[in-house]
């Protein structure tokens, strides 16, 4: 935000800027805003240029387009040829020059202002066909007013003021050239869109200084409208009210469209703002001053492109394949949810963007209509970032301007333009005000916050009373009332911050400084702080499956809607980004096992043959409720993939291998049972193959988890080897059965004895339950301080029996106490195999 003290000052706020410059910039830049750079002193430019008379103008003899002037500088420049009543002599090839003129003056030794700080070009006198010319007649260009080179810049005593129009005045006391800019960075004033204007600004910073502010009496809620012809017919369609909330439109006629004063060509050139005519001039200067763009269409021309109604506005979105030719030459074909300005008939602008090119005011305009709307700062961002348009407007509208202010700057725009063009309001003031009942009748955004002082001091660590908090939100023209040690404050109508009591907080804060607050370092309790459960769960499983030999990886929570796709997951079950930053993510993940695996083919390529990958991380999905804080549920979740290459030719199925992780993590103390029909129709489990996976629970009856292989399918898609399976557990209830179990058994000092058990069972008994069976019986019949572990062999099924399979298990068993015999062992084999036949009529092989 490019700032010129002197353009705040020419509005009578001379006062705010008593302080020295450095002083100021140090305020500035600890309860505004940070400088960009260093404060750039304009009037350097101007060291050189001085005030002159042209007395007399005469034809070059030697050249057709060349003037020999004589000019009167009071006798103010010294080292430089006069004749014998002190006039200079100057070659000029200006149009316009003449005498009697009173112009700008760059004598010998000084350097063209619109050269500095590029390749500084210095004057001295030359002969110029055979007359010497002692420097030079400058033009608004050369002078760094603005691009206006066709002749040299007239001074017009009217507008610098008798007492400066007279020769010998430096030049830089014109046009309030003497002058400091300031350039503060945008992004201090995302959350306040006032201070993308000089008033704004200008009141913040009266109000760091402890002084009041008063806007111009012209700045006002609800200003009076003036008398208004009825000369020009215009009619207003506004059909998306929710983006455009007020919008206003004022049509003038007999509009004069010719240069602007010097002073305001000056102004903005001064904030980067090119000077077009009078009338762009007007609502350029407007939006500098107030932060609300403005924009001026030639009336006749929307006449021309409107339908047999009349000339008429159209606030709309664009219709499929409309393009429309801007004022830069750019066409563009908008995005489908832009908001556009048309006629009936046709595309005539980019609403809160820019203006297109066939209703642009030109020199022939006679009449115009000025436009002062309010648009959506989100759909004003979305369609300069996709056009690629960048301008003032944008910059502005896209913080969010106060629909409060419209009328305001719009009447003032208009009577300005009426002083500089003899325009005059020739129709009906068309104010389209969307906005609710009690912002219009309240003159406020937000309802009044009310908030007592212990709330404020509390957070400020202040001992402010009520009465001075009320005095340093009136200097910024808040309202305030104060009961007892409560205050309630109204934020003024521009205001688009002030919703809740720390807004006031910040306010007070800022205004009161936050560089004076007390230094106090917090009390801190010693005490060990309590450890974090979760945190402390995360560390063990990280520990135990890492000394596993396993990976950890850490992947986006976010992912592609391919990867669910690949999976089988349900994308309609995942929430999805509105604003995805990348298309790789879209959708907030379902489950962590489409994550892991994702990643098992590219190891797989580069080189390694077998590997366990796993994860900690939240899930969330649509098929759970939303919690008590109306958020997403979400999940902690741990993850495992175990995978080897098809090279390898691993023997047996994954799954073991998955599961020998988990129960090496969380104890045996699992239950693992088939999948139910109601765990299918959750997300998370499609990716398994539920012929050959289980579900996991705790002991005392917890749900942990699913473990099993991958379907096919999800094989092919994610080119997964043939040895490949995983697990995906509650992080929470993994915790606790960790916590709870052992998580050290000592090994018996006495040898073990192995034998294995082959029992013939039907086909249709699954092996969870066969094993689930064995292992209980064996606790049951098992000699007391024993420590048995039993895992699979085999299972085999004869091409000619298709009603039996044979199961065949290992038991590895030994006693704390004493060496075991074959023939203890066989016994207790005995007894499992005959609970067995009772149970599942099995037959021991």
């Amino acid at each position: 935000m490019k700032l010129s003290i002197n353009s705040i000052k020419r509005l009578g706020y001379d006062d705010i800027f008593k302080l020295p410059l450095d002083d100021l910039v140090d305020k500035i830049g600890s309860q505004i805003g940070a400088l960009e750079e260093e404060p750039y002193y304009l009037g350097g430019l101007y060291d050189g240029p001085v005030v002159v008379k042209v007395v007399t103008c005469e034809d070059h003899p030697n050249a057709d387009r060349l003037h020999v002037c004589l000019i009167d500088d009071a006798g103010v420049v010294k080292n430089v040829e006069r004749n014998k009543d002190g006039l200079v002599q100057v070659v000029c090839g200006a149009p316009n020059v003449k005498a009697g003129m009173l112009v700008a003056w760059l004598p010998p030794a000084s350097t063209v202002p619109t050269s500095i700080g590029k390749d500084p070009f210095v004057l001295e006198a030359l002969e110029l066909r055979g007359i010497v010319s002692n420097g030079m007649l400058a033009s608004a260009s050369e002078l760094a007013i603005s691009d206006n080179h066709d002749g040299i810049l007239e001074i017009i005593p009217s507008e610098v003021g008798k007492a400066l129009a007279v020769p010998g005045t430096p030049f830089k006391k014109l046009y309030d050239l003497d002058d400091y800019l300031l350039n503060i960075e945008n992004k201090m004033f995302t959350h306040r869109p006032d201070c993308f204007g000089l008033l704004g600004v200008g009141r913040e910073i009266a109000g760091i200084q402890g002084k009041a502010f008063v806007s111009p009496d012209w700045f006002t809620l609800n200003p009076k409208l003036p008398a208004a012809g009825d000369k020009l017919s215009l009619k207003l369609v506004n059909q998306i009210p929710e983006l455009s909330k007020r919008f206003v439109l004022i049509p003038m006629s007999d509009v004069s469209v010719k240069s602007s004063p010097v002073w305001l060509q000056s102004l903005l050139t001064r904030h980067g703002v090119k000077s077009i005519n009078n009338v762009v001039d007007i609502t350029n200067y407007y939006m500098i001053l107030t932060g609300q763009p403005l924009h001026a269409y030639d009336y006749d021309k929307v006449k021309a492109v409107s339908g047999s109604q009349g000339p008429t506005i159209v606030v709309r979105h664009p219709k499929a394949g409309e393009k429309l030719t801007l004022l830069n030459g750019k066409t563009i074909e908008p995005r489908g949810e832009a908001i556009m300005i048309a006629t009936d008939k046709q595309l005539i602008g980019v609403g809160g963007v820019m203006g297109g090119s066939d209703t642009e005011v030109d020199n022939d305009t006679k009449n115009i209509i000025l436009e002062v709307a309010n648009f959506d700062m989100y759909s004003i961002r979305r369609t300069s970032m996709t056009h690629g348009l960048f301008t003032d407007a944008v910059t502005r509208f896209n913080k969010g301007q106060s629909p409060l202010q419209n009328l305001a700057v719009a009447l003032k725009a208009a009577s300005e333009i009426s002083e500089l063009s003899s325009a005059k309001i020739a129709g009906k003031i068309i104010d389209d005000n969307h906005l609710s009942k009690s912002v219009n009748s309240s003159g406020t955004l937000f309802a009044p916050v009310t908030v007592s002082t212990e709330f404020i001091n509390s957070r400020l660590g202040l001992e402010l009373t009520a009465k001075s908090i009320k005095t340093l939100l009136e200097n910024v023209e808040f309202a305030a009332q104060v009961n007892g040690n409560k205050l309630t404050i109204r934020a003024p109508f521009w205001r688009t911050d002030i919703e809740i009591a720390e807004d006031i907080v910040e306010e007070v804060g800022r205004l009161y400084g936050y560089d004076k607050l007390p230094l106090h370092l917090p009390l801190r309790d010693l005490s060990p702080a309590a450890s974090d459960k979760l945190l402390t769960t995360k560390s063990l499983i990280r520990s135990s499956l890492a000394k596993a030999g396993a990976n950890e990886l850490l992947t986006y929570s976010f992912v592609h809607g391919n990867l669910l796709d690949k999976v089988g997951q349900d994308k309609s079950q995942a929430y999805q980004l509105s604003n995805a930053l990348s298309p790789d993510l879209q959708y907030y993940r379902i489950s962590l096992i489409p994550s892991l695996l994702d990643k098992v083919h590219s190891n797989i390529k580069a080189g390694y043959d077998e590997f366990a990958l796993f994860e900690m991380g939240k899930t969330h999905s649509l098929e759970h409720p939303i919690n008590d804080e109306g958020l997403p549920t979400e999940y902690d979740i741990t993850a495992l993939v175990v995978a080897g290459n098809d090279k390898l030719k691993k023997v047996g199925a994954a799954f073991y291998q998955a599961r020998k992780y988990l129960v090496n993590l969380a104890g045996i103390n699992l239950i693992f049972s088939p999948v139910t029909s109601e765990m299918k129709k959750f997300s998370m489990t499609t990716p398994y193959d539920f012929n050959r996976s289980a579900m996991v629970s705790t002991r005392d009856g917890k749900f942990l988890g699913i473990i099993g292989e991958f379907k096919p399918s999800v094989s092919r898609q994610l080119k997964l080897p043939k040895f490949c399976a995983g697990f995906e557990v509650d992080t929470e209830v993994l915790g606790k059965t960790i916590r709870n179990g052992s998580r050290y058994v000592s090994l018996p000092k006495f040898p073990k004895v192995t034998q294995d058990i082959t029992l013939k069972v039907p086909s249709t008994l699954a092996y969870l339950d066969l094993y689930n069976f064995v292992w209980a019986e064996l606790g049951k019949f098992q000699p007391p301080n024993t420590l048995p572990t039993l895992g699979p062999i085999d299972i085999f099924q004869k091409p000619d029996d298709t009603k039996h399979k044979q199961v065949s298990f290992r038991l590895s068993i030994a006693s704390y106490d004493v060496t075991l015999t074959d023939k203890e062992v066989n016994n207790l084999l005995d007894k499992v195999a005959e609970a067995a036949k009772l149970k599942y009529s099995a037959e021991r092989i």
